[in-house]
């Protein structure tokens, strides 16, 4: 799917070319709609400079704003990241409280910046289960950006793919159990009434994933959503993904042929 980006200047977007890139390889009519980017890293960029996992992730920050900012300058319309899985919470419990921590005090500092953006902020999976800081700093983006035009932050946290779809599939039971659904819609049930239990409802799937430190792996991240995207693997450690490796995965992207199952 293309869109018009005749405002983007590409050089200001990318004004300091490494050597290895040709900007003529870009097609800024091409871009994905949906990215979708598993940031991973941190952890092992601290250790590798003997620094804790929490100094990791805080340094990751500065990755995730220059992705928000490039993702939106280039014309992509929806980008999520996968910030904390469900299977997250078995890490030890002071990473875990210095991440919850850092959610929200992120969220809340790069707000405003957001909002005059006219970024839309949404999380996907289980809120509930989060400290009431960090919940409330989600709800609080969600809401005051609820009517903004432009680029959508999907933020994947407390997520994980299988239990989306057993989500879905119990709340598709519950309905049949309470008469919602009679024999003859649950024969017919198709993917549109599955597609609507889940977190991505209205979403479009992803037309691109990246994750970062060379790792091949797409850990119980939409699962659903990524029966058909292209798949890019970076060895890059995520706090040093920058503009620079975002463009070349999305030359990369524009370099394939999509078939979704045809010939």
């Amino acid at each position: 799917m293309a869109a018009s980006h005749d405002r983007i200047d590409l050089q200001q977007v990318f004004p300091e070319l490494p050597a290895d890139i040709d900007i003529a390889a870009f097609d800024a009519e091409a871009v994905p709609v949906h990215l979708a980017v598993i940031m991973d890293g941190n952890g092992r960029w601290a250790e590798q400079r003997g620094l804790s996992r929490a100094r990791g992730h805080s340094a990751g920050i500065k990755a995730v704003r220059e992705l928000i900012q490039t993702a939106n300058d280039v014309g992509i319309r929806y980008l999520t990241i996968y910030s904390f899985s469900t299977e997250n919470w078995s890490r030890s419990p002071g990473e875990v409280s210095a991440l919850m921590r850092l959610f929200a005090q992120t969220m809340l500092a790069e707000l405003d910046a957001l909002h005059e953006k006219g970024v839309r902020v949404r999380v996907i999976g289980d809120m509930l289960s989060l400290p009431q800081a960090t919940r409330s700093a989600f709800q609080q983006a969600v809401d005051k950006t609820q009517a903004n035009p432009g680029m959508s932050l999907v933020i994947a946290v407390n997520y994980g793919g299988r239990q989306e779809l057993l989500r879905a599939v119990r709340s598709l039971v519950g309905q049949a159990a309470a008469g919602q659904l009679d024999a003859a819609e649950a024969e017919a049930l198709g993917y549109e009434r599955l597609e609507s239990e889940l977190f991505t409802y209205d979403i479009p799937d992803p037309d691109l994933l990246i994750r970062t430190s060379g790792e091949y792996r797409i850990s119980n991240f939409l699962l659903y959503q990524l029966a058909y995207s292209e798949l890019y693997f970076s060895d890059v450690l995520w706090p040093d993904f920058d503009r620079y490796e975002l463009l070349r995965a999305l030359i990369a992207y524009q370099g394939r042929r999509r078939r979704f199952g045809r010939a």
